[in-house]
């Protein structure tokens, strides 16, 4: 019963009205109704409770609004949300809403956007900051993603904007909100109606991306947690640039579609790659980053090249059983780690005795040359496991005979993985084996229920090779 009594002398309150359209509209929910419709009546059904979505907001954003106002008192103790038990707007919307702490602060920064303001002396109701939006979305023309879409440029300019030109941009980004633009077009949604509002904003403000950049540089920085479950969490904040340039390198690592081509293998189109996308950005910074270190381009530590550390008694790797360490990090890592690293890198054989003297330092042990990487990589073409496309100069050599197990380092016992493929070959659905010097892929049962060994490659050569064969 928070907001006092339903009834104002006899007349239906608001109150009374939303709680009979939310009736309705869960009585649609459970009919059950977009079963047997066609797809012109689906499409008409979904749009219609696109309607209804952004007029709730419209009513829920106009409520926060008024939340807003009733908390802005000078006196702490008459502030709505003290009154409420609540610290913020934000915190008493997401209690009424059942909404997330997030959606809650789109919810007031949206009531921001488009609230009238009242004036601090006389009370009397000011426009709002984007009047014409604020008319888009009681209309139900646009909804919070729309509201923040294009409030965001419009009023990020601050008193840098001339206000009769942001006002006349928020005419235009509405217009466009209803479908009323000067191209006839259809409704803009969120996205179209945040590109209208950025140009505005170069246009108006054509100075303001030097400080935006400036805050920006200032703001930008990646944090380091504390190893914890096999991960080490990270935060931070990344310039826009180099955003899009991991998500590229992200892009360009990934290609899951696959076909073999011996005349008995049937095509396949299934997608292979089940990493999440986060997973997937991961890999990508891992291969650049391992791409980069392999350059020989990168500042010197100590006069060699930035090199991971990781060290590992021999007689655990031998067992298969303990832990190994890297340097820079205070906890151990699993073994699958110091098998990885000595099988892409190189090895270096250190003796201690019991006391921890060192008694022997072997020479270190350099894995796949720069000759036989070449010829690896002529005749693999790419990473082997079917449908990943990771070329040649961005994989690792992998020992298809661990090299810890006495592997020899040879073109016969050397395959391409990309880095993610190379890191969980031990452990994860697929099998390699070399024939005759010739690389064999058994994939996964839920994939291939045959189990077969396929020879595999994406070298050019050796694929139009296979198919002189064949004809």
């Amino acid at each position: 019963n928070v907001g006092g009594p339903r009834q104002n002398g006899g007349m239906t309150t608001i109150v009374d009205t939303l709680r009979e359209a939310v009736g309705v509209v869960l009585s649609a929910a459970r009919s059950g109704g977009f079963d047997g419709l066609s797809d012109a009546d689906l499409m008409d059904a979904v749009a219609a409770a696109g309607d209804l979505q952004r007029a709730v907001e419209a009513v829920v954003v106009d409520g926060v609004a008024e939340i807003r106002e009733r908390s802005r008192s000078f006196d702490r103790s008459d502030r709505l949300t003290i009154r409420m038990g609540c610290r913020s707007v934000a915190e008493l919307t997401a209690r009424l809403t059942r909404c997330s702490g997030a959606s809650a602060a789109r919810l007031d920064k949206a009531a921001a956007a488009t609230a009238l303001d009242r004036s601090a002396l006389s009370g009397e109701s000011c426009p709002a900051r984007l009047p014409a939006l604020r008319e888009a979305l009681l209309a139900g023309a646009v909804g919070v993603d729309g509201v923040l879409a294009a409030a965001g440029p419009l009023l990020g300019m601050g008193d840098r904007g001339d206000r009769e030109l942001v006002l006349a941009a928020d005419e235009v980004v509405a217009a466009l909100a209803r479908g009323e633009g000067p191209d006839a077009a259809p409704p803009a949604c969120a996205d179209d109606l945040r590109v209208h509002a950025q140009v505005w904003a170069v246009l108006i403000d054509p100075d303001g991306s030097e400080p935006t950049d400036q805050s920006a540089a200032r703001a930008r920085g990646v944090v380091f947690g504390r190893l914890r479950d096999g991960v080490v969490p990270v935060r931070g904040s990344l310039l826009p640039e180099i955003a899009a340039q991991w998500e590229t390198i992200a892009d360009a690592t990934g290609s899951p579609r696959v076909s073999f081509t011996d005349d008995e293998d049937r095509e396949f189109g299934a997608d292979l790659d089940d990493r999440t996308r986060p997973q997937k950005l991961h890999d990508a910074l891992a291969t650049a980053l391992t791409v980069a270190a392999a350059s020989r381009d990168l500042p010197t530590l100590g006069g060699a090249a930035p090199t991971l550390v990781v060290s590992v008694r021999e007689q655990d790797l031998a067992d298969d059983r303990g832990w190994a360490h890297a340097d820079r990090l205070h906890t151990p890592v699993p073994l699958t780690t110091a098998r990885h690293i000595g099988c892409a890198g190189a090895v270096q054989r250190i003796a201690l005795d019991a006391a921890g003297r060192i008694r022997r330092i072997g020479t270190e042990e350099r894995i796949f040359n720069r000759h036989q990487r070449r010829a690896i990589a002529l005749r693999d073409g790419s990473c082997i496991i079917p449908g990943c496309h990771v070329p040649a100069a961005w994989c690792e050599v992998h020992h298809v005979l661990d090299h810890a197990k006495g592997g020899p380092t040879h073109t016969d016992n050397g395959v391409l993985l990309c880095w993610s493929h190379h890191r969980f070959i031990d452990t994860g659905p697929w099998r390699i084996r070399m024939n005759n010097g010739i690389p064999e892929v058994q994939a996964p049962r839920w994939y291939d229920p045959d189990q077969r060994w396929r020879p595999t490659t994406t070298s050019p050569t050796r694929i139009r090779e296979r198919l002189n064969r064949r004809t």
